[in-house]
C-alpha cells in the first residue's frame, strides 16, 4: 500500500538536497521527481501485477502510453528517444515483460537510443523464496543494456533511476533498473545525496593534437573518401561533414546497414551506399588511398567473405564517439571523441583541394506502370511526393537497397531502421518518433512479413493520435528468405501467407486502413494523404499488393 507523502516545505539546494525541515517522502514520489527533472514524463509500458503499486493513481503530469506487447513498447520508446534526442522511459513486467522485450532492447542498443527501462520485480520481503513472478532479471537481457542495476535498498531506487538516465545518454543505449514492487511505498531519506549528479555536462571539444595528426594524414592522401554512419546523424555533424567533404572534394559513402543517415544524401558529393560483402566493398573503395570513417565501425558486413576490407595500401582513419566501435575498427589512426567538433576543426586545418568532383549519385528512373506492381512503383511514387523533412522508417529487408536509391535522406533523422537487423521495430519505432516530433511527416515502409512482428503497435498509434503513414509492401511471403534459400541452392520449407488480411488486422486495432491493388489507386491515395501528412492526428495503413522482388544485393 502506498504511503502518503509528507509535507514538503523545503526546497532543493545546490547539491540536490532538501532543507532539514522536511526529510522523507516515498520512493514512488521521489521517483516521480526524478522523472520530472530528467524530462521522463512519457511512460511507455505493457504492465503487470508487479507494476500496479507504482502505476495506480499515476500523477496527471506523467503520461502513460500503453503498448499491447513489450516489443512495440520498447520500439516506441526507442523512436521517441531518437526523435527527441534525449532519454525516454519504459516500464516492463518482471521476467515475462523483459524477456519479450530483449530483441527490442538489442535494437535500442545498436540504434544508440537512450532508453531508461524500469523493470518490476516481486516483493523484496520474500524474494529469497523465489515466489511466483520472481525474475532472475539482472542478466536476462544479456550484454545489450549499457547499464543494469538492482538497488540494494528501496531508498536507493530514485538515485539509481537518475543515474540510469545519465548512463543511457552518455553511452547512447538502454539502461535498466530493477525495482521490487514493495519498494515504492518505502520512505527515502533526503538528508543524503542521490547517487547521481543533478546536472551532467559532457565535453564537446575536439582534442587539438588528434585533429592535427588527422589533418597531416589526410593532407598526404591523393584520393580521399569519406564513409559516414548512423552516429553522424545530427544537424551539427552534417554541417561539419559538408564543410570537410567540400574541402577534400571527397565522395561520401553511407555505411552498409546504417540505421540512420550520416550525411545529406542529396548533396553533390554523396556517392551512395557501401555494399555489405567484402569483394564488392573492395571494388567500391579501390580507387581511394585514404578513407575517413565518421560515426561508423570499419566496416559493417553481412555475408562472410575472405580477404581484407580494402587494398593493403589504403589507409583508414576513424572518428567515433563509441569506444566499442572504434576499438574494433582496423585503422591506421582512430580518434575517440566528439564527431561534430572534430570534423569542424579538421575542416579548418585542411587546405582546399583542387580536384575534379566525383560523379554525382543519381536515383534510377521510375519504372513503367505494371500489374502487379513492384516495390519500385511504390518507392518512386513516395519519392515524388514526400517533403524534404519527412522521416522514412524502413523495415522491408529485400527492398531496402532500392529504397536507399529512391528515397534519399535530405535532413537529419530523415531515415531510420533497426540497426540490430531483427524484425518488429518499424511500426512501434515510427509511432514513438511521431509522438516525439508531432509536426514532422513520418512514413513507415514495411514488408508484410516484418509488420506481423510488431502489428500491436497500430493500436497504440491509433489510441495516442500518432499520424504515421504505414505503407506495407505486401508480397505475400518472406521474399528475402526466399531469395537467400535460392542462393543456398535449396528448397524453402516455409509457406507464403498471402491470405493474411493486414488491412483487416489494422482496422481491428482501430487504425484506418486501405487495400491498394493498382498503380492508379496507389497514386490517388498518396496524392490525398501526403500533402496533409504533417498535420495528421490519425494513422493510416496502406496495404499495397506487389509482386515479390526477384533480385537482392545488400
Amino acid at each position: 500500500m502506498a504511503q502518503a507523502r509528507v509535507d514538503r516545505r523545503g526546497c532543493r539546494g545546490s547539491l540536490g538536497q532538501l532543507s532539514a525541515s522536511v526529510t522523507t517522502t516515498t520512493v514512488r514520489e521521489a521517483t516521480f521527481d526524478v522523472f520530472r527533472r530528467r524530462g521522463l514524463t512519457t511512460l511507455f509500458s505493457n504492465p503487470g501485477s508487479t507494476e500496479v503499486p507504482f502505476l495506480t493513481d499515476l500523477p496527471r503530469d506523467i503520461e502513460f502510453v500503453l503498448g499491447l506487447h513489450e516489443g512495440p513498447v520498447v520500439a516506441m520508446a526507442t523512436g521517441y528517444a531518437l526523435g527527441r534526442g534525449t532519454a525516454s522511459l519504459a516500464l516492463l513486467h518482471t521476467t515475462a515483460g523483459l524477456g519479450n522485450a530483449v530483441g527490442a532492447i538489442a535494437t535500442a542498443r545498436v540504434n544508440r537510443a537512450p532508453v531508461v527501462i524500469v523493470v518490476g520485480q516481486q516483493d523484496r520481503r520474500h524474494l529469497v523464496f523465489e515466489p511466483f513472478l520472481t525474475g532472475r532479471l539482472e542478466k536476462l537481457a544479456g550484454d545489450y543494456p549499457v547499464w543494469v542495476d538492482a538497488p540494494v535498498r528501496a531508498g536507493d531506487v530514485p538515485g539509481a533511476i537518475a543515474r540510469a538516465a545519465h548512463e543511457a545518454e552518455t553511452h547512447r543505449g538502454p539502461a535498466l533498473v530493477i525495482v521490487p514492487m514493495d519498494d515504492w511505498s518505502e520512505t527515502v531519506d533526503y538528508d543524503r545525496e542521490d547517487a547521481a549528479p543533478e546536472r551532467l555536462v559532457r565535453s564537446a571539444g575536439a582534442d587539438p593534437t588528434a585533429v592535427d595528426e588527422l589533418a597531416r594524414e589526410l593532407t598526404g592522401v591523393e584520393a580521399p573518401a569519406i564513409v559516414v554512419g548512423a552516429g553522424a546523424d545530427d544537424a551539427e555533424t552534417w554541417a561539419a561533414l559538408r564543410e570537410l567533404a567540400e574541402r577534400l572534394v571527397a565522395p561520401v559513402f553511407q555505411e552498409s546497414f546504417g540505421a540512420r543517415a550520416g550525411f545529406p544524401q542529396d548533396h553533390r558529393l554523396f556517392a551512395g551506399f557501401l555494399p555489405a560483402d567484402r569483394p564488392r566493398l573492395r571494388e567500391k573503395l579501390e580507387p581511394y588511398d585514404g578513407i575517413l570513417v565518421v560515426g561508423a565501425p570499419v566496416f559493417r558486413q553481412s555475408p562472410y567473405s575472405s580477404g581484407r576490407f580494402t587494398d593493403v595500401e589504403t589507409r583508414i582513419f576513424v572518428v567515433g564517439e563509441h569506444a566499442d566501435e572504434v576499438h574494433r575498427s582496423p585503422a591506421a589512426l582512430a580518434v575517440l571523441g566528439p564527431l561534430a567538433a572534430t570534423c569542424r576543426a579538421l575542416a579548418q586545418r585542411i587546405a582546399q583541394r583542387d580536384a575534379v568532383p566525383p560523379e554525382r549519385f543519381k536515383p534510377p528512373p521510375a519504372p513503367e506502370p505494371a500489374h502487379p506492381m513492384l516495390a519500385g512503383h511504390v518507392l518512386a511514387a513516395l519519392a515524388e511526393r514526400l517533403p524534404r523533412d519527412a522521416t522514412v522508417v524502413e523495415e522491408a529487408p529485400v527492398d531496402r537497397p532500392e529504397l536507399h536509391e529512391r528515397l534519399p535522406a535530405r535532413s537529419p533523422l530523415g531515415f531510420l531502421s533497426a540497426a540490430m537487423g531483427g524484425l518488429g521495430f518499424a511500426l512501434g519505432g515510427a509511432t514513438g518518433l511521431r509522438m516525439a516530433q508531432p509536426e514532422r511527416p513520418v512514413v513507415a515502409v514495411v514488408g508484410d512479413g516484418s509488420s506481423l512482428y510488431g502489428i500491436q503497435a497500430l493500436w497504440s498509434a491509433a489510441r495516442y493520435g500518432a499520424g504515421v503513414l504505414f505503407v506495407i509492401l505486401s508480397n505475400g511471403g518472406y521474399a528475402i528468405m526466399d531469395r537467400l534459400a535460392e542462393r543456398a541452392g535449396g528448397e524453402a520449407p516455409w509457406p507464403n501467407f498471402a491470405d493474411v488480411d493486414l488491412a483487416g488486422l489494422a482496422r481491428a486495432f482501430g487504425c484506418e486502413a486501405r487495400t491498394i491493388a493498382t498503380h492508379d489507386e496507389l497514386l490517388a491515395a498518396l496524392d490525398e494523404v501526403v500533402p496533409d501528412l504533417a498535420s495528421r492526428s490519425e494513422p493510416l495503413l496502406l496495404d499495397v499488393a506487389i509482386a515479390p522482388t526477384e533480385t537482392f544485393a545488400p
